[in-house]
């Protein structure tokens, strides 16, 4: 896969004129793309197939011969890709599902029917590089041989975006201290105790898994709600040991002590985790299946 070349077309297309933004987040896509898909082709070709077609599934595991013609092989798209390095990767891409959508979207959008928002254009790109960097490093390539001269305009680009984060997810903070304190600062410890331990104790009431969190706002009892995904972890030291863990992709955070509520791009700015292991327990779900995203 020559994941350099759409890198590099995506930030031309980009540096040219707005007028080239649709170059530019359709190159941002399949960038994106292929690069997850060469970091999953490396640990086996069979992961970045499409597990459904089995002509694929032969091809991809040597066994050819019995399929048919190679060009028909079916890959699997952006969003599964990410899927599937999000669970080799465990709390090392910094990006999540929903993080994701503006990319995808922006990258179909223009695939398929030549549409897409023009003013999410520095949006999506900020996705892309977010999510390509920690990559990247997994594959063991330079950041400087990958982006090349436009190295300058991701940094700042990356930089300026984490900045925005950091100031809206500190206002966030301040709003909720100081409303926790006009809450319960008249009150006794004891007292308050009593009153927090009564409205914090359950969850929101959403269709996701929650689990419970020390606010970074008031310290009270919070609780993060995202989806969750099963993960198999194999331990080999002479046998080979299965186990099936709760892998939960946050999706917002809430405190009823404070009203601190963050969403999925402050997230990380508050010390919430991109992604937390839980014990399985009986109600637990896999996710519905991703939006349909065709591979290249």
């Amino acid at each position: 896969m020559h994941i350099h070349l759409y890198a590099a077309l995506h930030f031309s297309s980009y540096a040219d004129s707005p007028e080239s933004y649709d170059f530019a987040v359709h190159h941002a896509g399949v960038a994106t793309e292929h690069l997850l898909k060469a970091y999953l082709a490396g640990m086996h070709p069979a992961l970045i197939v499409d597990g459904k077609h089995f002509d694929s599934l032969l091809h991809a595991t040597g066994l050819g011969s019995h399929a048919g013609p190679l060009t028909k092989v079916k890959t699997i798209g952006l969003v599964d890709a990410y899927l599937r390095v999000d669970k080799l990767l465990p709390k090392k891409i910094p990006i999540s599902r929903v993080d994701l959508e503006p990319l995808a979207d922006a990258r179909n959008g223009v695939a398929h029917s030549a549409i897409h928002d023009s003013t999410q254009a520095e949006a999506v790109f900020t996705v892309c590089l977010r999510l390509v960097d920690p990559v990247l490093e997994e594959l063991k390539v330079d950041p400087n041989s990958y982006w090349g001269p436009y190295l300058l305009l991701h940094d700042k680009l990356v930089d300026e975006q984490v900045r925005r984060e950091r100031v809206a997810a500190e206002a966030l903070l301040i709003k909720a201290r100081s409303l926790f304190e006009q809450r319960f600062g008249h009150m006794s410890r004891k007292e308050r105790d009593v009153v927090l331990a009564a409205i914090t104790s359950k969850p929101l009431v959403t269709m996701s898994r929650e689990t419970p969190m020390e606010c970074p706002a008031c310290g009270s009892q919070g609780w993060v709600a995202g989806e969750v995904d099963t993960v198999h972890l194999y331990e080999d030291g002479g046998v080979t040991i299965s186990q099936e863990e709760v892998f939960l992709h946050p999706h917002r955070f809430h405190c009823a002590a404070c009203d601190l509520d963050v969403g999925t791009k402050l997230l990380s700015h508050v010390g919430v985790a991109h992604g937390i292991f839980l014990e399985a327990g009986p109600d637990d779900h896999i996710d519905s299946e991703p939006p349909v995203d065709e591979g290249i």
